[in-house]
This record gives C-alpha cells, structure tokens and sequence, in this order.
C-alpha cells in the first residue's frame, strides 16, 4: 500500500505508478552501499530510498532549493531503469513530481480556482475533483511545488523521449481521460474501427 515513508532527509512521502526493472540491484545498493534499511520488496518503497539518497546529497550542507530537488531527480533518472510518475512530499518544503525520461506512464498538472496545483496520474481524476487540467507532466520532466504554492519546473533528463504505454490506451486509463493530448475515449473507437476494417 503507499504511500511510502523515509523520516530522513527532511521526511518524504513518496507514491508511484510504474515497475522499474532493475529494482532487485537498485535494492541490494541501497542496503550494501547507500546504508538504506528496506522493508518491504515494493520497487515504489525502492524508488523513494533512492530519491532520498539522491536528495540528501544535493542537499548536503545547503538548504533546500529546487535546484537541489531537480539535481536529485537528475541522479534518479541516470540510477532507475523502467517506468516511473512520481509524486513526492518533502516536509516543512513542498512537493515534487516527476517522470520517467521515457514517458511510460502518464502523469498530469492542473490547477483549482484558488491557483493551488495538483498533479495525478491522468486528466480526469483532475478535473473530477474541480480542478482545471492544464498539462501533462513531460517524459523526464520534474515540479516542485513550494509551502507558498511557487512552481518551478525544470527538464532534469538527458534524451528524454516520449513512449507513452499502449495499455494506457487499451485498459488501463479512464475512458474520459486525455492523455498525451488524445481523448482515451477516442483512441479506442479508432482502434475499434481498425480493427473491424482488417476482419
């Protein structure tokens, strides 16, 4: 069940959608060199003790900045393997999220009235909670979202690319959703029909 929890540095929440494929190594570092006590076999509990190393060490010495949360994200991205939207909750300084360099799962940013941001994993779950989708969140793109609602954005991948999951379009996303600027609803009449046209 997430979210997960890490009470150092600052305290992190962290909650996921995706599978990193290289979770089992990412584990055995974290216990043999990074000095992280893991709990449980989650990939998600995996990824936040890693963007918890990562953000301890942008961070040492200094004070929090998003230049330091987008240089943690930088060394997520170059150590994780597989698919990854993440969002994240700093304590006592804000909230981050970001993607993986490839895009594989969706991610969304969208606003209420009042200016306050909210991120979730698609489109409809935003604006069927009041609040108006403004964006998808880019392949390998971080937010960090401050106490006083300040956002600062910064592309932290190297070659980001965008390969959205096929199964986003197929199964897994509401039908209601726009994902990568497609209505979900009407990628599968189209499928539908492409498909209908080759029996």
């Amino acid at each position: 069940a997430q979210q997960f929890y890490v009470n150092a540095p600052y305290g992190l929440c962290l909650a996921h959608n995706g599978n990193l494929t290289n979770a089992r190594q990412l584990a055995d570092v974290l216990m043999r060199e990074d000095r992280r006590h893991l709990n449980t076999s989650s990939d998600s509990e995996v990824l936040l003790n890693v963007f918890a190393h990562e953000l301890e060490h942008a961070t040492r010495g200094v004070p929090l900045q998003p230049d330091n949360v987008f240089k943690a994200v930088r060394a997520v991205h170059k150590r994780v393997r597989g698919s990854y939207a993440v969002i994240a909750l700093i304590a006592g300084h804000g909230l981050v999220a970001f993607r993986d360099p490839y895009g594989i799962r969706p991610l969304s940013m969208g606003r209420s009235a009042e200016g306050a941001v909210v991120f979730a994993s698609e489109s409809v779950a935003i604006e069927g909670t009041g609040h108006e989708f403004q964006r998808d969140v880019a392949p390998g793109e971080a937010l960090f979202v401050d106490l006083a609602g300040n956002l600062c954005a910064q592309q932290c991948a190297e070659t980001p690319q965008h390969f959205l999951c096929v199964f986003e379009y197929v199964y897994l996303a509401r039908p209601y959703s726009v994902l990568a600027g497609i209505s979900v609803y009407q990628a599968r009449l189209n499928l539908g029909k492409t498909l209908a046209k080759r029996l």
